[in-house]
């Protein structure tokens, strides 16, 4: 890692010169409990990891949504963060935030698994602290515990591992599941007890939730198998032994690896659990949604059986068709306010009308027992959506579900990575959706785009990564 030579980037509708201090990012008289409120206004914060641009921009909550004009964009060469930009780094290739050093503050957890690091493995972590002002107060950074370790930083959690009543940063590389101690990771990398990870597997990425009755918490680990295909497997957490109770989830037949977009947690049915919701987009039929319900003995327990859904499923919008992607990202939150979580789907490569590969985002209902509770499209052609559905936009790349505007409703960014901004290809764009206790509306509906940010260019993919 080379010395730091630059200073900030910082929006407030598009980049200010180098050297400025951050904007104020809210009014905060009380630090939040929420894990991704970054300034303690009270408001969930939406960040955006913009990976080829070596970039992650937090747009602030408020009650109006969120817009270029109260965000920041971080990089490795803003102050006091570690590190400094080079192209190969990844930094936002996953994006993840919380509480991590308890000052009633969210801090922003980034992974840059391409990070070049003199005398270890590629990649590192690095956490910005979050405050009333923005990100001011600089981070710190992790690199890879170990020689085997080469894409550290592929993915990364906050969750009590060990039922102690603290968060645990725990970090995956290509191969290996790492964690710290409570709070802060400012010891030794803990490791596991067994060498659990079936030969051939590489994880692009890790999450926790409360999936059983264990003391602490569990974790989903995804990426490919050793065919090459998307691969998913369960670790149980708790006090102990970590490692031992171990068990491959999910084997696809099809595609090349299953990544963050494609996994979403969620306690869908109300029963106490987190379930887990993960995309298979080459599968076929266009593409399917694979469900696990959490309970008290754990994900894909006998009494508890894994469901699958497509768009040829009952009461599920849309035709199955070859090439669709249904699943290529998913999110799970409550868009109607009616305690029961809606599940959003991207069908990055749904034809609509004649449009090829323009792209969809499909959103099921919650309730009880079965995803058959109807559902809705919607695109860059459905009217209130801004923008036009063009060839190749893929629209649905990227989804998240959050309520932004606190009303108590889900709101949905969605991603486009495939959007081009005038005669610049590939740049990406953003789209919100309000939530409301019909479901989406296209009420004050937004969008932006790198260039609003300083992150203009061809190939950017601005809106790959949706935290």
């Amino acid at each position: 890692m080379r010395a730091k030579t630059l200073l900030v980037a910082v929006c407030t509708g598009a980049l200010a010169a180098a050297g400025l201090t951050l904007p104020l990012a809210g009014t905060a008289s009380a630090a939040s409990s929420l894990k991704d409120d970054f300034n303690g206004d009270g408001y969930r914060d939406l960040a955006i990891g913009t990976p080829r641009a070596n970039a992650v921009t937090v747009t602030f909550g408020s009650s109006s949504g969120v817009s270029p004009a109260k965000s920041v964009t971080v990089t490795q060469n803003t102050s006091g963060v570690p590190g400094t930009t080079e192209a190969e780094d990844e930094f936002g290739e996953n994006v993840t935030s919380a509480d991590v050093n308890g000052d009633g503050y969210a801090d922003l957890i980034v992974g840059a698994p391409g990070e070049k690091v003199t005398g270890k493995p590629d990649g590192s972590v690095t956490i910005v602290w979050g405050g009333a002002s923005g990100f001011t107060t600089g981070g710190m950074v992790l690199n890879a515990p170990g020689a085997e370790d080469v894409r550290f930083g592929e993915g990364a959690s906050f969750v009590d591992l060990d039922g102690d009543g603290s968060g645990n940063l725990v970090v995956v590389s290509a191969h290996r599941f790492w964690w710290w101690a409570d709070g802060v990771p400012d010891g030794a990398a803990l490791g596991p007890e067994v060498d659990f990870l079936p030969d051939g597997v590489t994880l692009d990425g890790v999450v926790g939730g409360h999936f059983s009755g264990t003391q602490g918490s569990d974790y989903v680990l995804y990426g490919k198998g050793a065919t090459g295909h998307g691969y998913a497997g369960y670790l149980k957490g708790g006090p102990g032994d970590l490692g031992y109770s171990y068990d491959s989830l999910h084997q696809s037949s099809d595609g090349t690896s299953v990544d963050e977009a494609a996994v979403a947690v969620a306690d869908l049915d109300r029963n106490g659990y987190d379930d887990v919701v993960l995309g298979d987009p080459d599968s076929v039929n266009g593409g399917e949604i694979h469900l696990w319900p959490g309970n008290a003995s754990g994900l894909d327990a006998d009494d508890w059986p894994e469901r699958t859904y497509n768009q040829s499923s009952a009461r599920v919008p849309g035709t199955a068709e070859t090439g669709d992607r249904f699943g290529a990202s998913v999110s799970a939150a409550d868009v109607t306010g009616d305690g029961y979580p809606e599940i959003a789907v991207g069908v990055p490569g749904e034809t609509v009308g004649t449009v090829a590969r323009t792209g969809n985002v499909v959103v099921l209902k919650g309730g009880t027992g079965e995803l058959d509770h109807g559902g809705a499209s919607w695109h860059q052609a459905t009217s209130g959506v801004p923008g036009t559905a063009e060839p190749d936009d893929h629209f649905g790349s990227a989804v998240r579900l959050k309520d932004i505007n606190k009303n108590g409703r889900a709101d949905l960014a969605i991603g486009a990575n495939g959007e081009d901004i005038g005669t610049t290809a590939d740049a990406g764009a953003v789209w919100v959706l309000r939530g409301s206790t019909s479901g989406l509306t296209t009420s004050n509906a937004t969008s932006f785009n790198g260039s609003d940010f300083g992150l203009g260019g061809a190939g950017r993919q601005f809106g790959t990564v949706l935290h």
